[in-house]
């Protein structure tokens, strides 16, 4: 472990990053296993569906804007997403919101309240044997996804501040207050890239090297602000909590 001085908030963001994306994909593989028989009930390719799961933490509370949609598929063909979207409107999940944003209808909420429910589930079946943990990560998390808005782009605004039900449990409120902090460090890293000149095309096929790392480096410090809202202190107990939380029952 780093000592205390040495996790700056670029590191924090580095370091923090995989293990955000270990527990994130632990809750959501064990998610689609709960909830896919409910899931397939509505009939729907599995390509749409993944947009409402990819979406839910926003969809649930608020219509997702144009460019909070053109954000988070970036990298996607745009064709392709409009016609899964096109799918999902036309079996009444999801409805124009005006200006190209959609919001989840009647039956597009009672979708997400299947998925929201697998995934307390899911979150439950691997943390639920460490509530000190979860209750200290869960503190840590809130306050970052609040400072994560001060300098989150289009993909960030899309999905955060995430839905949280009144009743939602522990586990369920850090999978998602983990899971929107990925979409923070997505827009800093398209910045950096952009930055640098590349293009959806350059970056996808870019080579490990000097140039990578330039642009990991910039990612780093894009995405550093909400972790320089914590102490030194919180942040090594942020990295070390992550480390120590279970992605596997």
């Amino acid at each position: 472990m780093h000592y205390l001085a040495e996790i700056t908030p670029d590191l924090c963001a580095a370091l923090v990053t995989p293990h955000i994306e270990r527990l994130t994909f632990a809750v959501v593989h064990a998610s689609i296993g709960r909830a896919g028989p409910q899931v397939m009930r509505y009939g729907v390719p599995v390509d749409a569906i993944d947009i409402v799961g990819q979406l839910r933490t926003g969809l649930a509370a608020r219509p997702v804007s144009a460019a909070g949609l053109a954000a988070v598929y970036r990298y996607r063909d745009a064709a392709e997403i409009r016609r899964s979207l096109d799918i999902l409107v036309a079996a009444k999940i999801i409805e124009e919101a005006g200006d190209g944003a959609i919001r989840a209808t009647g039956t597009g909420r009672a979708l997400l309240a299947v998925m929201y429910k697998a995934g307390a589930e899911a979150a439950a079946g691997l943390w639920s044997a460490h509530p000190d943990l979860v209750a200290e990560l869960n503190e840590l998390a809130g306050r970052l996804t609040v400072a994560a808005a001060d300098s989150g782009g289009d993909a960030y605004a899309a999905v955060a501040p995430p839905y949280e039900p009144a009743d939602a449990s522990a586990e369920l409120l850090l999978h998602h207050r983990l899971a929107v902090l990925r979409y923070h460090r997505a827009d800093a890293h398209a910045a950096a890239w952009q930055a640098a000149g590349h293009t959806v095309d350059t970056i996808r096929n870019l080579a490990d090297g000097p140039e990578r790392e330039r642009i990991e480096a910039e990612t780093n410090r894009g995405s550093s602000g909400p972790y320089a809202t914590l102490s030194a202190a919180e942040r090594s107990r942020l990295v070390s909590g992550l480390t120590d939380l279970p992605g596997q029952p």
